[in-house]
């Protein structure tokens, strides 16, 4: 027995390629996928840097009741957590770096004594770095 090949040819449509339509249609469905994945991961990064500010306000606020309880009275700024305010006996510091003072859009805290609500607050803008927002560009504040 003899082996037989069998040769098909391809139609002239199958060697054409793909068309201007078909390449434009698959850039655009391509595009959507990018700007749709894209949306979603930079949205992550704003709600963590949310949740990294709200942590960061919470431990500054621990070390601002340390610095109280230390020297007996609030700290006038935020400086005083880093350097030893030369009116104030008891200070066992530095209880903070000056790189902590600075929320994760490298806006500096906003420090208040007294507060609207209680000793004093500590705010950082959200990531318009302006007062009030919503979502992710809302302040953020000690509670």
């Amino acid at each position: 027995m003899s082996c037989m090949r069998t040769h098909y040819a391809a139609s002239p449509r199958a060697q054409q390629g793909f068309s201007l339509i078909e390449i434009i249609v698959v850039v655009v469905l391509i595009g959507g996928i990018v700007a749709f994945a894209g949306s979603r991961i930079l949205g992550g990064s704003d709600r963590a840097n949310v949740r990294l500010a709200q942590s960061q306000i919470t431990t500054l606020a621990s070390k601002v009741d340390q610095f109280e309880m230390d020297t007996g009275r609030l700290p006038q700024s935020l400086d005083e957590l880093a350097e030893a305010p030369s009116d104030a006996s008891g200070w066992l510091g530095p209880y903070a770096k000056p790189a902590e003072f600075k929320d994760p859009w490298n806006t500096p805290f906003e420090y208040r004594t007294p507060g609207e609500n209680g000793r004093f607050d500590i705010v950082s803008l959200g990531a318009d770095r302006k007062p009030g927002g919503e979502s992710t560009a809302a302040d953020i504040r000690n509670e």
